[in-house]
Formats: structure tokens, C-alpha cells, sequence
């Protein structure tokens, strides 16, 4: 590789890089500090004078991921080094950023992750057509013939790649569809978060930035919807950068491409990857620099400000009037015959998957909600009331169960529109909606966590425990279906000034912005930081256009079609002491009602307590725990359960094992030839049983049953750890069944375990074991 990238970026080029990378940034700065004086005007007028919409009912949680895990499990990944599929253990922590380990028992010990992955920018694909599709367009010179092979051969039919078009990618597979599309829906959750990488809680530095990379595209005639607007202020910059360099570089390096397509496929990633890292660190150091040099003169920049606030509006408003005199009619017109005839259409096509995204959010939650009341009810009181409320208070981070919501704003198409109105793609207005659905859900289930935990301060039974949830739950929703009206209609109206705004600059540009610099001798030197001719003239453009939006929202809230409040009905807060209930310190259900008969000393206790999983083997939430079912290692015989009774389960024993015999007792069909490779782990068994494990001689009494475990990941009890070598049913390493290849490899090389061999017709059918996933297809990933 270093060869590879020594021949194609000598230091003439790494110079050439360097040097357009600083262009680019001196211009960005200049634009940078216009807008920050701009910004920090702005931030302390909105302080005095205060305004917004109407008072939200649902509260805010500060810090909704406090030492959480989103998720953990094994997956194969593809190492360009030695072009070699190896398992991995992948972890997602609170702030979504993918982190992938050797195996499980490197994490535990503490050992450096392999990599760590920021996703912004990335898309996911499921196909290896899709991602040819791409290399192909964005590879320099001549398009490859279609049909061409890929850079990779992957050894199942269900690939996870993730596609940047300047950084590199990462190539990862999965056992079965099932377990595809749950890793698909993580990775979704991550590309989502780290988008979203701008935090919208600093009312100076984001829209400073964001309007600074605005006014620098549009100085180069780029008016529209960005789809790399994505990830943090330095990734943003890195791609502004590259979206500039990389054409250069194409022409440079393109002809220089040797051999066949999949060569120059692999060569112009590395090359691009090598690139946008250099980028990347320039870009970093000149941004953070730059803050750093405005945020010095905050100070006395806002002692101007407040000095001389009403002169300041006065002079801008003097200015906005003299603008509008001169483009507003013309502007009308615009708006008129190119925009007023399409904004009703451009309405519906947002609000039909917004309102069914926001309506199935609303439905989640009241399930979640209603089926933890019917548990409490079969289990009797409070003692489950901890475990259940963990879960719920997690539930909008839980990329599964809330992905039902997320995948209603896939039906957003702008075809037609897109040419029009220079929208690139819809991604920018899905990936919004997106986030405004879980911060809807997760302010949903932390009011509902509020109240219910203020009800329980009072001694409560069974019957009236769950009345006075479902009491709580009616309050919610109510609050829930204004707040969401409000959000939505929100929505509706920044997407309609995102899609018209620069459609009408660029059609008012030629005749109206040639005309602005005379302006600029109405402005005070003493404020010229403070005010801008180009910020007030699109000011004007917006009056011209907004009037037909406010419009347009408040005729379709007055149909109530998508269940939109109208404007007059404002709901005043019916509980005025809420917001102050939300001021205290973060609710923890498992101190507080969780049960205590667990060793803290216990390390699986602790290993449990540092990586807790949002995602479940139990999709719903059955009444009694049946994840101890499954043939795991650690995981003990039905007859045992006696002596490991449950928390939580039925009042007879008996009861409980007669129905584990019943389950036991269906016969699976007889596996084919071709089963036996569908059962190859893809990884060691991730999830940890409930139930204390016995010693493994009593597993081994269980006739019939032959399995083989290599490796690290050894259980806690198994034979090899005692010094006893199991009998190999199976000689095959843990990697996927190839599909024409099959690479060397050693346990010691990789660290991986060796294939988990069991008889079919032991095992019972998925249908019949409710508490595990795929369990007839072998997936070993727990969700």
C-alpha cells in the first residue's frame, strides 16, 4: 500500500494538496467570521427579547445516553491486508460510533479496539451490484463495462458495506437475511447520529458554520440541497475540501491507472482515503484555530452589542427596507410563477411518511407501554417495575423497534421536483424527520418516566399501580400528539424554505445581486460585523415566499388530514410543575426498583452492568424470562431450573418445567445437506444466560449432543479450561462457508472460535421458543 500511494502522491502533489486545501479554507474563514458577528448579534437579541413557538409539553432529557451501550455482537469483516474474512466482536457505544474488537474476550480484558469508525457521510448498502454501481461512478476515467467483478468475493449472500465516496470502506457479512437487516438497522441508527454531528444546542458556532458553508457554496454558483453537509464541523469542512480537490486529482491521477477494474478500484480508494486524511488533519487545526480566534473577541463584541442594540436594529431595518424597495416585486413575481404553484404539492409529498413516521411513533410507545402494564399485572406489583422501565427509558435509542418509524420517511420521493427546485436528493429531509421521531419518542417516555415515578412515591397495589399507569399514559399521549403537531408543522415549513430559498436566489441572481454592493454605504463601519447586505437581502427573499408557506401549513392543519393541530389551539400547560420535576436528577430504575439478590462482586454481574445492550434476545416482553432456553454452553439443562429458579416466573416450578418438556418435545425437521453450513457460528455466543451455569459434565450427559469449542472465547466452566480436550465433531474454522475459496487460517492468527456443531432435531423450532432470535437459523449476533 505504501508503495502504491508513494507512486501516484509524490511530494509535488502532497504540495498541490496542501496548498488548495489552504485556498479553500481562507476563503471559508472570511466567510466564517462575516457570519459570526452575525450569529452572536442574533444569539443576544433573541436573549432580550425572547420569542418562539409555543411552550412544548413533553420534556427534555439532558443526557438521554449516560453510560449506555447501543449494542453489542460478533460480525465478519473483510481485512484488505490480507484479504481474509475474520470474525468480530463490534461495539456501539453512547455516541454511535462503531468500535470493532478481536474478539469479545479482548473488550472484556480491556484491549485497544482494532478500529474505530465514525460514520457521517457513510451509506449502508446490502448488495455488492449496488456497490459496484458506485465504484464505477466514481471512478476516474473511462466507466468500467458493466458485469465487471467486484474488489471483493463475499462467502455469503448478505454483505454490509460502508460506502463513503472520499473515505475508505469498510466491507462486513452476516449468516442470514434476519440478522442482515437488524445490523443494517444499527448501522442506519450510527450514519443517522453522526450525521447529525453539528450540536444544535450552541445558538452561535452552528449557525455561523452552517451559513458560512452556505454563502461559500452559493459564491460558487452551488445553490441547494448538500448531501455531505454531515458529521462535525471538521468533516463538514473535509468535504467541502474534497468536493472541490477531487476532480483535480481524478484528472491527474486517472490516466495513470493501470490494469484491470478491480486494481483501479482498489488503488483509487486507497489514493482517496490517503487524501481526504491529509485533508482531514489540515482542516481540523485551521477550524479549531479559527474558533478559537473569534471566540477571543466574544467579549467585546457583545459589549457593543448590548451598548448599542436599538441602534443596530434600527440601521437594519433601515437597510432591509431599502433592499426590499428594489428586489421585492421582483422577487413576487418569481415566487408567483415558479414556486406558489408547486408549494402544495411539495406539502403532501412531505407530510404523508412524516405523519405516518410520527403516527408510529405514537403507536410503538403505547404498545411498549401497554404490554409493561399487562406484565405487571401477571407477575403482581413492583418487583418487575425496574427491569421493565429500564428497557422502556431506552426505547427511542433501540434501532430495531423504532426502525418500523424510521422506515415510513423512505416513502418520500421528490421525483419531479428534484430538477426543478435543485434538490439533490430527499436524505437531507428523511434523515430530519428521522432524528425529530426519536427525540419525540425519547421526550415521550422520559415525561412518562417523570410521572409515573412521582406516582410511586405513594404506596400503590397491584390493580392500582396499573391504573394509575394507564392514567399516565392517556396524559402522555395527549401531550405527545401537540408536541408532535407542533414539531411537524415545524418540519413542513424549514423543508419548504430549504427547497425554495435557493431555487429563488439563483433565479433572482443574475438580475438582483449584481445591484447589492451599492448597499453597502448604508451601513454603519461601527456594525458592520453585526449586519450583512447578502444576510438582509435573503432576508427579503424569505418575506417574499414565507407568506404562501405559513400559508399552505395552516390550510392543511385546518383539513386535519395528518392529525395537525390548527394554530389558534394552543394548550397551555396542564401540569405546571412538571417542567420542574424534569430538573431533577435522572430517574435510575435498577437502584431503585430493580432487585437486589445479585453478588455486586459476581464479574458477569459487572461485566453486565459496563456493557449494557439496548437491543434484547426478546423482542417483546414476555412474562416470565425464557432466554436461558437456548443451547448455549453456559447455559444449563431444562431439568436444572429448578435449582436456579427465576425472578419473576410463575408461582409453580412445576407448572413452568411441564410447559419446558411440552416446548422440548417438538421434533424439528430433519436438516438437509446444506444445514449444516447455515449452522457455522458467525462468532462465539454473545449473550450471557440469567441462569447460574452448572458444571459442564452435566451438559455432556445429554446423549446425542457433540460440540466443539476453540479459541478465547472459551465459557466459564468448559472442558478445555479444565484441561480436557473436547471431541471435534467438525474441523472447519469459524469463518463463513466461501463460496469458491476457502483462505488459511489459525486460531492463533485470529483469535476466533471454531464452528458450534448441535443435532437439529434436539433443538426446538423457532416457533416454538419465544425468548430466541433466529435460533433455527443459527444466528449467534443476540439482538
Amino acid at each position: 500500500m505504501g508503495d502504491v500511494l508513494s507512486a501516484h502522491l509524490d511530494e509535488s502533489r502532497r504540495q498541490f494538496i496542501a496548498d488548495k486545501t489552504n485556498k479553500v479554507l481562507a476563503d471559508f474563514c472570511r466567510f466564517y467570521e462575516e457570519q459570526f458577528g452575525v450569529a452572536l448579534f442574533n444569539s443576544v437579541r433573541y436573549e432580550i427579547e425572547g420569542g418562539g413557538g409555543p411552550q412544548a409539553q413533553l420534556l427534555h432529557r439532558k443526557v438521554p445516553l449516560e453510560e449506555c451501550t447501543i449494542f453489542s455482537g460478533n460480525l465478519f469483516q473483510y481485512l484488505e491486508e490480507n484479504k481474509k474474512w475474520r470474525n468480530r466482536f463490534s461495539l456501539v457505544p453512547h455516541n454511535y460510533g462503531l468500535v470493532l474488537y478481536e474478539n469479545k474476550l479482548a473488550f472484556e480484558r480491556g484491549l485497544q479496539p482494532r478500529i474505530l469508525i465514525n460514520s457521517a457521510g457513510y451509506k449502508i448498502l446490502t448488495s455488492l451490484e449496488q456497490y459496484l454501481e458506485l465504484l464505477n461512478s466514481n471512478l476516474p476515467g473511462p466507466t468500467p463495462k458493466s458485469g465487471n467483478a467486484s474488489i471483493l468475493k463475499c462467502p455469503t449472500e448478505f454483505p454490509l458495506i460502508l460506502w463513503h465516496p472520499y473515505a475508505r470502506h469498510y466491507y462486513f457479512c452476516v449468516m442470514t437475511g434476519k440478522e442482515q437487516e437488524k445490523w443494517r438497522a444499527v448501522f442506519q441508527d450510527c450514519v443517522r447520529h453522526c450525521n447529525n454531528g453539528i450540536p444544535e444546542d450552541s445558538k452561535v458556532e452552528a449557525p455561523a458554520f452552517t451559513d458560512a458553508v452556505r454563502m461559500y457554496r452559493q459564491s460558487k454558483e452551488q445553490y441547494g440541497t448538500w448531501d455531505m453537509l454531515c458529521g462535525n464541523e471538521a468533516q463538514v469542512l473535509c468535504n467541502l475540501v474534497m468536493e472541490e480537490l477531487l476532480p483535480e486529482l481524478k484528472n491527474m491521477i486517472g490516466p495513470r491507472l493501470k490494469g484491470k477494474a478491480q486494481e483501479r478500484h482498489r488503488v483509487w480508494i486507497q489514493v482517496s482515503d490517503a487524501v481526504y486524511k491529509m485533508v482531514y488533519d489540515q482542516t481540523k487545526a485551521r477550524y479549531d484555530a479559527m474558533v478559537t480566534t473569534c471566540e477571543l473577541q466574544v467579549p467585546k463584541l457583545k459589549g457593543t452589542i448590548r451598548t448599542d442594540m436599538d441602534q443596530i436594529i434600527q440601521s437594519k431595518e433601515h437597510l432591509a427596507s431599502k433592499i426590499r424597495a428594489s428586489v421585492f416585486s421582483k422577487a413576487e413575481i418569481c415566487v408567483r410563477n415558479h414556486v406558489q404553484p408547486y408549494i402544495a404539492s411539495i406539502l403532501e409529498a412531505l407530510m404523508i411518511p412524516t405523519s405516518q413516521g410520527f403516527a408510529e411513533v405514537r403507536e410503538v410507545f403505547f404498545k411498549e407501554v401497554t404490554d409493561m402494564n399487562l406484565n405487571i399485572v401477571n407477575e403482581g406489583g413492583t418487583e418487575k417495575l425496574g427491569e421493565y422501565m429500564a428497557k422502556l427509558s431506552q426505547l427511542a435509542f433501540h434501532p430495531v423497534k423504532m426502525q418500523p418509524c424510521y422506515e415510513k420517511m423512505d416513502q418520500l420521493k421528490l421525483e419531479g421536483l428534484q430538477q426543478r427546485f435543485d434538490v439533490s436528493s430527499a436524505s437531507v429531509f428523511k434523515q430530519r424527520a428521522q432524528i425529530l421521531m426519536r427525540q419525540q419518542m425519547d421526550d415521550t417516555i422520559y415525561t412518562f418516566e417523570t410521572l409515573l415515578h412521582q406516582e410511586l412515591g405513594k404506596s400503590l397495589s397491584k390493580d392500582e399501580l396499573c391504573k394509575t399507569i394507564q392514567r399516565i399514559l392517556e396524559r402522555v399521549l395527549k401531550k405527545y400528539d401537540y408536541d408532535s403537531s407542533t414539531v411537524r408543522k415545524k418540519f413542513f415549513r424549514e423543508a419548504l424554505l430549504q427547497i425554495t430559498i435557493p431555487f429563488l436566489l439563483k433565479k433572482l441572481a443574475p438580475t438582483c445581486k449584481g445591484d447589492l454592493g451599492r448597499f453597502q454605504e448604508l451601513i454603519f463601519e461601527d456594525f458592520a460585523r453585526f449586519i450583512l447586505v447578502e444576510n438582509t437581502y435573503e432576508e427579503v427573499v424569505l418575506q417574499s415566499v414565507m407568506k404562501d408557506i405559513m400559508m399552505a401549513v395552516k390550510e392543511a392543519a385546518v383539513q386535519r388530514k395528518h392529525n395537525l393541530y390548527r394554530d389558534s389551539i394552543v394548550m397551555h400547560n396542564s401540569d405546571p410543575n412538571l417542567h420542574l420535576l424534569g430538573e431533577d436528577a435522572p430517574i435510575n430504575w435498577g437502584e431503585e426498583f430493580g432487585e437486589a439478590d445479585s453478588d455486586p462482586s459476581d464479574e458477569k454481574q459487572r461485566r453486565a452492568k459496563q456493557v449494557v445492550s439496548v437491543i434484547h434476545t426478546d423482542e417483546g416482553s414476555p412474562p416470565y424470562d425464557v432466554t436461558s432456553l437456548e443451547r448455549s454452553p453456559d447455559a444449563p439443562e431444562p431439568e436444572e431450573l429448578e435449582s436456579s429458579p427465576t425472578p419473576g416466573s410463575p408461582n409453580s416450578l412445576k407448572e413452568l418445567r411441564t410447559m419446558l418438556v411440552k416446548e422440548f418435545q417438538v421434533e424439528s425437521p430433519v436438516a438437509v445437506a446444506g444445514k449444516a453450513e447455515e449452522q457455522l457460528s458467525n462468532g462465539t455466543v454473545v449473550q450471557e444466560s440469567k441462569v447460574v451455569a452448572e458444571p459442564r459434565e452435566k451438559e455432556e450427559e445429554k446423549a446425542g449432543e457433540a460440540e466443539q469449542v476453540t479459541g478465547d472465547h472459551l465459557p466459564e466452566g468448559s472442558s478445555e479450561r479444565q484441561g480436557n480436550k473436547p471431541e471435534a465433531t467438525d474441523t472447519s474454522e469459524a469463518e463463513p462457508p466461501s463460496r469458491g475459496e476457502h483462505p488459511e487460517s489459525g486460531d492463533k492468527e485470529t483469535g476466533e472460535v471454531a464452528a458450534l456443531v448441535q443435532e437439529v432435531k434436539a433443538e426446538p423450532s423457532s416457533e416454538n421458543s419465544p425468548g430466541v432470535t433466529d435460533n433455527s437459523e443459527g444466528v449467534q449476533t443476540q439482538f
